[in-house]
């Protein structure tokens, strides 16, 4: 019995997690966040930060309020989240770890060049 409650409870945790992934890349938070939300340029880590704290942030934002001009843009995004989502895409990103993969931004040139650079 103890098996059967941990492999449910376990596949639950899995499909929400791969409903929040493709979310996650439905929306494009990976262009500003990084593959595995650890931050780039001006856009913060998300990866590893405590799930209340990324809860809080989310709220604000459906609320309006931002931390910095840039963070403007995440009003709408988190605004379409509802409920459950929010909750969700907080879990999700407080339990996000980089995959390493030494190759993911190497970049491949033709021999003649980019063509316009």
């Amino acid at each position: 019995m103890k098996k059967l409650f941990l492999f449910t409870a376990l596949s639950l945790f899995s499909s929400a997690n791969s409903e929040m992934e493709a979310l996650y890349l439905k929306n494009g938070c990976n262009g500003c966040h990084g593959m595995y939300g650890e931050g780039m340029g001006a856009s913060p880590r998300l990866q590893g930060v405590r799930e209340h704290v990324l809860l809080r942030r989310l709220k604000d934002l459906q609320n309006g309020k931002t931390r910095s001009a840039f963070g403007t843009i995440m009003i709408s995004f988190a605004k379409a989240l509802d409920e459950n989502e929010t909750k969700q895409m907080a879990k999700y990103l407080s339990n996000l770890e980089t995959k390493v993969d030494e190759d993911r931004y190497e970049i491949e040139y033709e021999p003649a060049g980019d063509g316009g650079s």
